[in-house]
């Protein structure tokens, strides 16, 4: 699989798909350089100020027509979106996406690279600031691709959309451009495409999935309610804290029992808080949640379950209705399905094999993890759907990666502290798999 990736990218395209160019002088270290740079600065889903500043630079610097600060959220304040425009005669509209934000987590990897960042979050705790889920790879692709075709414009036709996303990790960034008049401003492109870095894979692969490849999510906040009291005396009140756990098992039957089978559903408890003291019961205690699937009535189901045993737990506790739970179901916070054009699949995925190799490309099975690109496909002008193809790109050392493998184990994933890539050769497939469907579809 080395073999795929080259150290230098003067880029090693297919000579049929990419003609040489005095601006195509990009190597494998100096996007390297980019990614380690982004790393070590990531900022929180929406404060991506300085990100999203650099992303407008390069596309800038690559010939774009730039505008930024592009989106409105529900409160009415201002998304750091960004979007460049490359016109190149009559042709179709293609939309690459890259996401901008990072996740509150303190990283672990041992980098010299690492991120040291610490900042407060919306409730004023501190916490630690990452690039966990890879969203420094796809910008540092996005930046390279967009060099590339840029200087490549004898190869292509039509016009390209770089689109800059925030706040990917809240579920509200795609949501917050289009509601700030992004079709009407930019125009509907007639495909959308996208890549996230994985560490099911080795740099140098790629893998895509044909039809339904990510679920949907949905946030819901949990209050439970109870009466506070003294440690020692729980028999006085009602603690909210053994009502959280109850509940927190049996949210589990909803998957177990609640739901088809043949229906994959996810329901996570990620965050909980209460209490202020080791021998005081509090009065409540707070729950976040995150629930997946792959179909409107798989989501009706694990919400309806969720009210419903909240009610449950607290009606066996003997609470009165003005004590029962407070259920929120956070529309803000949502990502769509992520279905896969299957005849643009077919088109990504044989420009894939000609570029990286058959061994390299990887038919994906479905995943729980969810996105919100496909909003730039499935929300635009008349209900037009536009045709979209996401594939995953691998990014653990290979050596590391085969090891792991022999043993039966899996590298750190998303969104933990010590997920790390293999920055020079899974840059380099990245753009290499992108510049080529890219010049794929733009003929």
């Amino acid at each position: 699989m080395r073999k795929v990736v080259s150290v230098a990218l003067p880029f090693l395209f297919a000579a049929a798909t990419l003609a040489q160019s005095s601006q195509s002088n990009q190597t494998a270290s100096s996007l390297a350089e980019i990614y380690k740079n982004l790393h070590a600065h990531p900022e929180l889903s929406h404060f991506e100020e300085h990100t999203s500043a650099f992303v407008a630079d390069e596309l800038r610097k690559a010939g774009y027509t730039v505008t930024d600060h592009i989106g409105v959220y529900p409160d009415g304040s201002k998304a750091y979106g960004v979007v460049g425009i490359l016109k190149n005669g009559p042709g179709p509209t293609l939309l690459i996406r890259s996401d901008m934000d990072a996740l509150p987590i303190i990283e672990e990897t041992g980098a010299p690279y690492a991120s040291r960042v610490l900042t407060k979050n919306a409730v004023g705790q501190q916490v630690g600031v990452m690039h966990a889920c890879g969203h420094d790879v796809h910008m540092t692709v996005f930046v390279g691709t967009a060099r590339a075709l840029a200087a490549s414009k004898a190869n292509w036709h039509g016009t390209l959309m770089m689109v800059g996303q925030p706040s990917e990790e809240t579920g509200d960034g795609s949501t917050a451009m289009l509601a700030d008049h992004f079709y009407e401003r930019f125009g509907v492109p007639d495909m959308v495409i996208g890549l996230h870095d994985t560490n099911e894979h080795a740099a140098g692969t790629v893998g895509i999935t044909s039809g339904p490849a990510m679920s949907g999510m949905t946030s819901v906040d949990v209050t439970i309610h109870g009466i506070g009291g003294h440690g020692a005396k729980p028999q006085m009140g009602r603690d909210p804290v053994v009502l959280a756990a109850l509940f927190i098992l049996d949210l589990q039957t909803i998957v177990s029992r609640e739901q088809d089978p043949r229906d994959p559903t996810v329901v996570t408890v990620g965050d909980i808080h209460g209490g202020t003291k080791r021998n005081i019961i509090p009065n409540d205690v707070k729950l976040e949640l995150t629930t997946r699937y792959f179909n409107d009535k798989a989501r009706q189901t694990t919400l309806d379950g969720i009210r419903q045993m909240a009610i449950g737990i607290a009606t066996t506790a003997g609470l009165p209705p003005e004590k029962f739970p407070t259920v929120t179901v956070l529309e803000g916070d949502r990502a769509p399905f992520t279905v896969n054009d299957p005849a643009l699949v077919t088109r990504v995925r044989g420009t894939l094999v000609k570029t990286l190799g058959q061994a390299n490309v990887f038919d994906d099975k479905p995943t729980m993890v969810s996105e919100d690109v496909s909003n730039f496909a499935t929300k635009a002008p008349g209900g037009r759907q536009i045709p979209l193809a996401f594939f995953w790109l691998g990014a653990m050392p290979v050596d590391k990666f085969a090891a792991a493998a022999a043993a039966g184990q899996e590298m750190p994933g998303l969104h933990t502290s010590r997920f790390q890539p293999d920055p020079e050769p899974t840059v380099t497939t990245g753009v290499k798999a992108m510049t080529s469907v890219a010049l794929s579809l733009l003929q």
